[in-house]
């Protein structure tokens, strides 16, 4: 029901963000976001919203944040692009105590339902060496070998949240994103992903004129990026099915990181002489979503083409480029 009350934690990111704003446009009436970010931080924000500042390592936080909601949906967690994951790998696991709180504090207030948000990174290293990599499907999250640190804590959680559905009774749903992208996000300062970190690499070449761009690795490696629009309908459909299991939410569409760096330049309207940084951060050489599985039990797949949604992506971070460089105040909040 619309009036029952809907927790977003890690309201103040990138997808809680967007999530908070679709229930808003869904005509939801009671929308809590909680994130531990001062709110002049958050990239959406909305009056008619209870905002909350809540640091949800802390268990305590964790109760006042879902007290009295119906649905609660876990986006919280400390974490960014291949950058900052392997580098902080202590960071990452340290997320861990959000997801064990929020369950315990779920599981004590008797909250209906429970989303968890996992990663693609929980999926099988040994899988993931040939750039023409075989879309992985649910079951190659084992024999485990994830993402050291963020890997690691993402499916460590998801055990987390089958074991209190098996014991308690809790409606728990887990869903792998695949590379989330889009507007109102990270684009800068070490946290962003690829498609963002690809848009400002160009944009600032292009508006420097220095026409080069540093790529991490040798450009070769393979992604499939999922746009957040695509993103929020899929959590929300899972959210509110009978489906028990961690299932794939990502699109399918497989691209090389030099092929993206081409799409963005072709956006720009610009041709970038291209250095490559072998000893950076480049992760897995391939990762792509295996689909199988969501077609069968929703009749859907991510589907917006890795085009148009970077063109919006484009299109946003340049405008707060310009914004930060024309001295101007740039606002994330409505």
């Amino acid at each position: 029901m619309k009036n029952d009350l809907v927790v977003v934690c890690g309201g103040g990111g990138f997808i809680g963000g967007h999530l908070v704003a679709d229930l808003r446009r869904q005509g939801f009436t009671r929308i809590r976001a909680v994130d531990r970010k001062p709110q002049t931080g958050w990239y959406q924000r909305f009056p008619d919203v209870e905002n909350l500042v809540l640091d949800l390592d802390l268990k305590g936080n964790c109760y006042s944040a879902v007290q009295g909601a119906y649905t609660v949906y876990n986006l919280a967690a400390d974490m960014g692009g291949m950058g900052f994951i392997e580098n902080n790998k202590a960071l990452c696991m340290l997320s861990v105590l959000i997801n064990t709180h929020l369950l315990q504090a779920v599981k004590d207030l008797g909250i209906q339902r429970y989303f968890y948000a996992s990663s693609a990174c929980v999926y099988n290293g040994d899988k993931q060496r040939d750039t023409n990599v075989t879309a992985l499907k649910e079951e190659d999250a084992y024999p485990a070998l994830p993402e050291d640190g963020y890997g690691w804590e993402k499916l460590f959680s998801e055990r987390m949240c089958r074991h209190f559905r098996e014991d308690y009774g809790i409606w728990t749903r887990v869903a792998r994103y695949h590379n989330v992208y889009g507007p109102f996000g990270t684009y800068d300062g070490g946290r962003e992903k690829a498609p963002a970190a690809t848009c400002r690499k160009v944009i600032a070449a292009k508006l420097a004129g220095t026409n080069d761009i540093e790529i991490w690795g040798d450009g070769h490696q393979t992604r499939s990026f999922m746009y957040i629009d695509d993103c929020l309908k899929g959590t929300q459909m899972l959210t509110h099915s009978d489906f028990v299991e961690p299932i794939n939410i990502g699109s399918s569409e497989l691209v090389s990181i030099n092929q993206l760096v081409d799409m963005v330049e072709d956006i720009a309207g610009i041709k970038l002489k291209r250095s490559y940084n072998l000893k950076a951060p480049k992760g897995v050489n391939g990762r792509n979503s295996d689909n199988t599985l969501i077609q069968k039990v929703f009749g859907w797949e991510p589907s917006t083409r890795l085009r148009d949604g970077m063109e919006q992506t484009y299109r946003w971070i340049h405008d707060q480029m310009i914004a930060r460089k024309e001295g101007k105040a740039v606002q994330s909040f409505h």
